[in-house]
């Protein structure tokens, strides 16, 4: 589980970004048809037939809103999660039509089995691999069986330390992480990989992609 000081420095980094990540971020997903093919999987398999069809689906380190809104335009029944107040403030702003709750991914207020989708855009390179085993045993709890996650990561194997971003003094950890050990601790929290996706860089970025999509058993 995260310790106290780190959530503290993500949460007091997010904070400071808020209102310019939120800006420089607007219209990403514009540009990227992978990823927006991704999620419209995602959101195919929550709304179907299964044994967690139907059911909300909560993403996880939502930051400003912009990945739970593009949900709901899928037909999901999304609410968005975040340690920082500040994006929870800027979201709520944003799309005053969707919900939007202060809380922690490693200790979240849902009760077990409940949801129909997980999604983790992005929120868990903050946290050293040997911290996932944790996060996806959380991830795994509040699904509903038969329900999904899906997670987007920088694929690779290495960490890097930042204390610039989004023109403000941070105090971050971020880690790239292997597709293959994603799926394996997945599997280990009782998460079965359905699907893989794994795309070269864009223009603003310099790592490869992963996108795992996984499945808990109904």
């Amino acid at each position: 589980m995260a310790s106290t000081s780190h959530l503290n420095s993500v949460r007091a980094s997010y904070d400071a970004v808020a209102a310019d990540y939120a800006t420089l971020l607007t219209g990403e997903l514009e540009g990227k048809p992978l990823d927006r093919a991704m999620l419209a999987a995602f959101a195919e398999y929550v709304r179907g037939d299964g044994p967690g069809a139907g059911r909300a689906v909560a993403d996880l380190g939502c930051g400003p809103g912009r990945v739970t809104a593009h949900l709901d335009g899928l037909g999901v029944r999304a609410f968005g999660v975040d340690l920082s107040p500040a994006m929870v403030a800027v979201a709520r702003r944003t799309y005053p039509g969707l919900r939007f709750e202060v809380g922690s991914m490693a200790a979240l207020d849902i009760a077990d089995g409940v949801l129909g989708g997980v999604l983790a855009w992005y929120s868990t390179v903050h946290t050293p691999p040997s911290g996932l085993p944790a996060l996806f045993a959380e991830f795994a709890r509040v699904l509903a069986p038969g329900g999904y996650l899906l997670i987007a990561f920088k694929a690779g194997d290495r960490q890097l330390r930042l204390e610039h971003a989004y023109g403000h003094p941070v105090d971050l950890d971020v880690y790239w992480t292997p597709p293959e050990l994603i799926s394996e601790l997945l599997a280990g929290a009782g998460l079965t990989e359905t699907a893989r996706l794994v795309r070269e860089p864009d223009a603003a970025e310099k790592s490869p992609q992963g996108f795992l999509l996984a499945r808990r058993a109904s």
